[in-house]
This record gives C-alpha cells, structure tokens and sequence, in this order.
C-alpha cells in the first residue's frame, strides 16, 4: 500500500489517525509513506508505517514523480490534497484500487474542515473506521536537553504566520523573570529568527536549538517541556502528540482548521478580522497582529488553572 502526503511536519503529525486506521485495516499490507525523507523518524515514531519512499516538492506543491519500483501498489492513498494533480501522479503507477478525493467515487470535499477530522473521513467513505483523536506518539527514548522548560518556536513556514520576535521576547522576559527556564527552537534557514529572539530576550547560548535540530532532540525537548509557546506550525502539533501543554497563535488560518483538540492542556489564541488572510503571505498577519503578549501570558497561565 502506498500512501501519498509529501508535506511537513505538522501534516504528518494531522495524518497520524488516518494512517493507523489504515495500518489496523490492512494488518497483511506494507504501508509505505511518500513523503520528504527527513520525515523518515517521525514516520516510523507513529508506529503504522513501514517504509519512507522520499517524496517531496516545493511548498505545498505535489511531487513530480516517485521513485516506485516493483510491480503496482494493490491500494493507492492519496492523502496530499483534493485535487487531480496528486491523483494523477498515483494514476501513473497503475495501482489495484485508488482512494483519493479526486477520484470519482471519492468523497466531497469540505473546505472549512479540520484536518485531521478531514482525512478520517475521508477513510471512512471506503469503509475504514478513524479516530481523529488517535494522534499521541510514544515517549522519545532519549532525555530531554533542556527538562521542564518552555519552548519558544518563533518561525512558521511562511512569514504571514509568523508573531513578530519582540512580542516572543515581551513573553520571555516576563516568564524568565518568574523563574521559568526558557528555550527558542528554529527549524532550517530559522537561525537569524532564533538568534534575534535570544539577543533581544537576553537568552544564553546554551538555550536556542536552532539549525532545524534533528526529529529526535527535538522530540524529547518538547516531551519534556513544561509547555511549548508557538504559532501554527510542525512543534505546535508536536506538543499535541506528546501531550506537552501548549498555547498556539493563529492566523491567518483558524484553529478550527488546524488547532489543538478540546483539551484544557491546549489554547487556541485566535483574532479574527473580518476577511481571511493568506496563509502563504509575505508579512505578519493582521490575525496575529491582534494578539499581544498580554494574551499569551494569560493564555500560559490559564493551561494549569
């Protein structure tokens, strides 16, 4: 069986549901994720995938092939999107059976639906039963670098979702002057974000893990946090898996999109205005805009009340 998601972090960690239900429903199948391959650890953390098959394209974009070798897949799964391109490129390797949104016994596609309520729904169109609550990974086998801190991850895969870097320090400062150790995350190409955000909150060195830290550091630095601090992005639903508490600030995308399940554990910051704005933007959303770090201290406070 193969199945396509060629995203990132946090869309793997959504498909997490999908893909065990579709590992309890085809105990006898290998269940191969293409997918980019530095996702390969966290695939194999969720505990239904067998193999990573690298797939990957820019953005959000779908892969332009996949290196498939052997006779055809006997189920294909399209779970990258809802439109014909993906369904074209699992087309190309002749499979037995195609379950795809695009295909024409697929399901309709609903727009302003959760993502991972999304894709359990989708499986259960074809008969697989889903629970989109399904989504903890197991403990990370090694300790956490930096036990019972809160993590700031200032970045986000477009600068429209990301909350300006003086606000993230505002939040620093003010948890730092309460005792709290405070640790910044950055993913790949993220250094200046971390190192402005560490200079202006006054952090040591030996607090910022920037450089995109390897699926396995960093998974045992957000088990082990005493809470994670961030926007939309891949450590929010990190924190979700592992059960870490979490204050997560959306925009320009609503939490009932991509947001935390109802867990007093978890908050949703959200602002809306009265258009949405684009999640793929060049500047900082005015959703998030509205914001302040007044909002997220409270937020943080509210996780244990």
């Amino acid at each position: 069986m193969l199945v396509l998601r060629a995203l990132g972090l946090g869309d793997l960690l959504a498909g997490v549901p999908a893909l065990r239900a579709l590992r309890r429903a085809f105990p006898g199948h290998e269940l191969i994720l293409a997918a980019p391959a530095e996702l390969t650890p966290v695939a194999g953390a969720t505990g239904a995938v067998d193999r990573l098959l690298p797939a990957s394209a820019p953005g959000r974009a779908v892969p332009e092939r996949i290196d498939w070798t052997g006779p055809p897949p006997d189920l294909a799964v399209d779970l990258h999107g809802n439109g014909p391109p993906s369904r074209r490129l699992l087309e190309t390797l002749r499979p037995r059976r195609l379950w795809a949104f695009a295909a024409p016994d697929g399901p309709p596609w609903w727009a302003e639906e959760h993502e991972r309520a999304r894709w359990c729904r989708f499986l259960e169109h074809y008969g697989v039963p889903a629970d989109p609550a399904d989504l903890r990974l197991p403990a990370p086998p090694g300790p956490s670098p930096a036990p019972d801190a809160v993590v700031l991850h200032p970045g986000a895969g477009a600068p429209s979702r990301c909350w300006p870097v003086e606000r993230y320090a505002a939040v620093a400062t003010a948890l730092r002057e309460r005792g709290r150790r405070v640790v910044v995350t950055g993913g790949e190409g993220e250094d200046d974000l971390v190192a402005r955000l560490a200079k202006t909150a006054r952090l040591p060195d030996t607090d910022t893990f920037g450089g995109g830290p390897p699926f396995a550091r960093l998974s045992a630095l957000v088990a082990g946090a005493h809470a994670v601090i961030s926007g939309d992005t891949g450590i929010a639903h990190l924190a979700v898996a592992h059960a870490t508490p979490s204050v997560t600030l959306f925009g320009p995308v609503a939490p009932s999109r991509w947001g935390p399940p109802d867990d007093p554990r978890h908050r949703a910051l959200w602002r809306p205005g009265p258009e949405e704005g684009d999640p793929h933007g060049r500047r900082t959303d005015p959703a998030l805009l509205r914001i302040t770090p007044a909002d997220v201290l409270h937020a943080y406070d509210r996780l244990r009340s």
